[in-house]
């Protein structure tokens, strides 16, 4: 077995050759492997670095922390370059995280996640796409899958909405709005994940694909799948929490927006039955979200039936509106700064975000000749 170590080792992640895979192992266990701006590079590098290299067939991309794929992006860093008014900072940070996401999604080689634990935000950002590469989106009995951005002021981006526009039903405007955390199932219900493995069974499976024959990037992929036919998710896909709450969440959530959304929940609690105390526990999650961060989430959702590239751009304008003139400056600090949890969102109820407010966080501070993702494609 050969192994060679890339120049784009950080101490924040470990991007190595084994076996002819690519490794890209996330070592920031203290953050939950949340990315920096270091770990973006590196990983991107790495990613460059083994396109066109013959001896590389395809790329596993783990972490080796049992709490955490990762957990995201580096909220402290955006929060704090927003207090100091380091706007090119925050802006660059999310135009090499999204160049990072659409090298993924348009790999021309197999990209295989092993997500286990926390896998939220910008760890979905570095995952989701192996499905688009001929690899896989493996999941494990540890899986803690999300999008929690309303909690923050923020939405669903790293590309994600394009791949919640795509789950069956109203799923993804569901996941979207709430933030809800989802397990290993749901995951696979929602078409979010591809296979399930036993975390127990991860080191093996690593043991396997550093020592195995393999000729093409299509043998590494089998292999795995073959390994995970072994395992048996708990509950099973069409019995998962999402599957069981699907009718509820389809009637509710295909609504056309927020505020008729809420009120059709309240409608359903109020009239009792079995249904009114999954209908009390989502007006409870909505009522705690930013209101304009799931106005805009919805939108987002909606809006993400063309290209990765046209979404990408899509949620880079967003970013910026949001740390601007959005709530996230003020969801990072009662959530995660100060930890208050009394954040003073910019409009208190959801009935009062009007349509243009919402389509006014979609405007781009870039001319479409000079945004900086002008020239992503796919």
């Amino acid at each position: 077995m050969s192994i060679s170590v890339s120049s784009a080792t950080s101490d924040e992640v470990s991007t190595y050759i084994a076996n002819r895979i690519g490794f890209i192992e996330l070592e920031r266990p203290k953050a939950l492997n949340a990315l920096s701006t270091g770990m973006i590079r590196a990983i991107h590098a790495a990613l460059e670095q083994w396109r066109e290299d013959p001896d590389v067939l395809a790329v596993v991309v783990r972490s080796q922390h049992p709490r955490a794929f990762c957990a995201g992006g580096d909220i402290r860093f955006l929060y704090e370059s927003a207090q100091r008014g380091e706007h090119d900072a925050r802006d660059e940070f999310f135009i090499e995280e999204y160049r990072l996401n659409h090298a993924i999604f348009t790999y021309p080689k197999p990209y295989i996640a092993l997500m286990n634990g926390v896998v939220m935000g910008g760890g979905m950002g570095i995952s989701q796409g192996a499905h688009r590469t001929g690899g896989l989106r493996v999941v494990t009995d540890s899986t803690k899958m999300a999008m929690p951005e309303t909690r923050i002021g923020l939405f669903p981006d790293v590309g994600a909405s394009w791949f919640l526009a795509r789950t069956p039903g109203a799923i993804g405007r569901y996941l979207a709005v709430t933030g809800e955390t989802i397990g290993a199932a749901d995951a696979l219900y929602a078409g979010l994940a591809d296979l399930y493995l036993n975390d127990a069974a991860l080191p093996a499976l690593v043991d396997t694909l550093r020592s195995e024959l393999f000729e093409r990037g299509a043998d590494v992929v089998a292999c795995i799948e073959r390994e995970s036919r072994a395992y048996e998710v708990v509950p099973q896909p069409d019995a998962a929490p999402l599957a069981r709450a699907r009718a509820l969440i389809d009637r509710h959530f295909a609504l056309p927006d927020v505020a008729q959304i809420l009120a059709a929940l309240e409608a359903t609690r109020d009239a009792g039955g079995e249904a009114a105390e999954w209908a009390e526990q989502t007006i409870g999650v909505l009522r705690e979200r930013s209101p304009l961060s799931m106005a805009v989430s919805l939108e987002v959702v909606t809006r993400a039936e063309g290209s990765m590239a046209d979404v990408l751009r899509t949620d880079l304008d967003l970013t910026h509106s949001c740390f601007q003139i959005g709530d996230t400056v003020e969801g990072i600090r009662a959530r995660i700064i100060d930890k208050d949890n009394a954040p003073r969102w910019r409009f208190a109820r959801i009935e009062d975000v009007s349509e243009a407010e919402v389509a006014k966080m979609f405007d781009s501070p870039w001319p479409a000749t000079e945004h900086p993702l002008r020239d992503l494609n796919g």
